[in-house]
């Protein structure tokens, strides 16, 4: 699947590594839908590149939303090639904490809401319609990238909700790819590290540098534009299917 050409769908398009996708796929003279929340600069970003990307809101752990928002998306331009989820939260809190508090059961309930279920849900509609894209070379008829996190292999302490979410898409991996053998659609997911995105925003310098120090070469956090060019790698070589892919510097949760 090359770039050129290509109509792209990103969930959590609207900011950090969603954004970094949709600028990679337009910027090699794709298209891109950005699925995401109404508050989001998703209108703003699409503005910027006039017809080669849409802004869709949708909360993907609305299934009426969510069927929508890719009905519209396939509309709009016609098809559907690729589909790379970035939406998701991050809630951070020990099971029991010092003080002997819970961690609320629905904080938990949500974050599998968002994180996996909403990626289930975007991955089913998307590919039903790839599944009409006339075949490809090797018969290829679209790509799914799901963003997994390093967290879903090691999560720390705190990152249960998270961890649990995370490594659910791990395992969502390899039967999916099965699944849609096929259809000719490949699916792949995306481990990343410590990325500077905007679920760091709240960290002050000193948290961020200890944050990068977990990479062990090179030393710093992730960039957007990174975790783009990745997408594209696993775009243009069709024989990675049903495989997870470490973004993280060697980076080892302790």
């Amino acid at each position: 699947m090359e770039v050129k050409g290509t109509v792209a769908l990103v969930t959590g398009g609207a900011s950090g590594l969603g954004e970094g996708v949709v600028r990679m796929v337009v910027g090699g003279g794709g298209r891109a839908a950005i699925l995401d929340l109404a508050a989001s600069r998703g209108a703003a970003i699409a503005a910027e590149f006039g017809e080669a990307a849409a802004f869709f809101e949708v909360d993907v752990a609305d299934p009426r939303q969510v069927e929508h928002a890719v009905d519209a998306a396939a509309e709009r331009f016609g098809r559907v090639d690729l589909l790379v989820n970035c939406a998701g939260v991050s809630p951070a809190g020990r099971t029991l904490d010092r003080r002997g508090e819970m961690f609320p059961l629905e904080v938990f309930r949500r974050t599998i809401e968002i994180n996996l279920v909403g990626l289930y849900d975007v991955v089913r509609h998307s590919v039903r319609q790839m599944a009409r894209n006339e075949p490809g070379e090797d018969g290829e008829r679209g790509l799914v990238v799901n963003t997994a996190s390093i967290a879903g292999i090691e999560g720390q302490s705190g990152q249960t909700a998270y961890a649990a979410s995370k490594g659910g898409i791990i395992a969502l991996t390899l039967p999916l790819a099965r699944d849609l053998a096929i259809w000719g659609i490949r699916v792949m997911a995306i481990a990343p590290g410590i990325m500077d995105t905007r679920m760091l925003a709240e960290f002050n310098a000193e948290q961020r540098e200890a944050m990068a120090a977990l990479h062990l070469f090179p030393r710093r956090l992730g960039r957007a534009d990174e975790f783009a060019r990745l997408v594209r790698s696993l775009m243009e070589n069709r024989l990675l299917n049903g495989e997870v892919v470490r973004l993280d510097a060697a980076a080892r949760i302790a």
